[in-house]
């Protein structure tokens, strides 16, 4: 595993933290790390690479121990913390080569060049930090969490404050990422989870309550029914649409289309198939609406119901 965390709590004063949180990441896969503001995200990810040390619990990186292993499980880990601490000061190729020289690597002018190429920051490498936009500032952010060449990557709200251009370009940078490196990833964009992370543990109060296969957890509670949205090439009767065998509400959506909901015990497919054929009409589009996650997301953050763990 690349990192697995065994029964993590920390405290902070007499306000937990965490509370025995268990989980574990396999090599190259891409995890998206949710929860609301004060759920323990930061403080997980701070006690993964080792800046903060854990009450109780065991955490490992690449088979390493951060408490008995700490420097080596630290040299195999990249993090970009929320606020991305940089000195704006220096010039973006200086800035990197003392992050190199830190980390005692050979030939860094090779490998200060080569991060450059690969964050897309080869136009901008010329300018001071200070001078950068913010979408840029990240992608030095990344470039000095990857130049050691870690096996792990911990990136916190690594596209927090970006404009949709800027966002788009860092997501599609953390996928290429992710083809080599493992990825655990914070953020409060739902639809940048959709598109990039293959698993999503979702954390409340301190303990996982969701921890499934990103495509999963888009069905998880989506209760005893699901919606059908069809589109008729000419005027089908609402109540038509009722008489079929379970359907439980039925909605106009434009001219000839209708949102239907419908028991999970059926599948009205064949039915609508008939119904189009007796008004000899066609179907244009047949479509099961998916249960978004953000909707997911609102469901386990805001109930007291039992942790939903894959």
């Amino acid at each position: 595993m690349s990192i697995l965390v065994s029964d993590v709590s920390k405290r902070y004063g007499a306000q937990p933290a965490l509370s025995q949180v268990s989980f574990s990441i396999r090599k190259g896969e891409i995890v998206g790390f949710l929860g609301p503001n004060g759920a323990g995200k930061s403080t997980m990810m701070k006690i993964i690479t080792g800046y903060l040390p854990p009450a109780s619990g065991q955490v490992s990186v690449c088979g390493f121990d951060i408490a008995t292993d700490g420097l080596a499980s630290r040299r195999k880990i990249g993090y970009l913390p929320e606020h991305n601490p940089l000195y704006t000061d220096m010039y973006v190729r200086e800035y990197l080569a003392f992050i190199a020289e830190l980390y005692g690597l050979n030939r860094v002018r090779q490998r200060v060049e080569e991060m450059i190429d690969t964050v897309g920051l080869t136009q901008e490498a010329h300018k001071k930090i200070e001078e950068l936009s913010k979408g840029y500032r990240q992608r030095v952010g990344l470039a000095q969490a990857m130049i050691h060449d870690p096996e792990v990557l911990i990136l916190d709200e690594p596209t927090s404050g970006l404009d949709p251009n800027q966002l788009a370009e860092i997501r599609d940078l953390i996928v290429r990422i992710g083809q080599e490196k493992t990825v655990m990833l914070s953020t409060h964009i739902m639809q940048e989870v959709e598109a990039i992370c293959s698993r999503t543990i979702i954390i409340n109060k301190g303990q996982v309550v969701a921890d499934r296969p990103t495509t999963e957890l888009r069905t998880f509670g989506a209760g005893d029914s699901y919606e059908l949205n069809v589109e008729f090439s000419g005027p089908v009767n609402q109540a038509q649409l009722l008489q079929l065998t379970g359907v439980l509400h039925v909605r106009a959506t434009g001219t000839h289309g209708w949102t239907i909901e419908v028991s999970n015990a059926h599948d009205i497919r064949p039915e609508l198939g008939r119904l189009a054929a007796e008004r000899s009409l066609n179907i244009l589009a047949l479509a099961r609406s998916e249960h978004r996650l953000e909707a997911v997301f609102k469901e386990l953050t805001n109930s007291r119901q039992n942790p939903a763990r894959g």
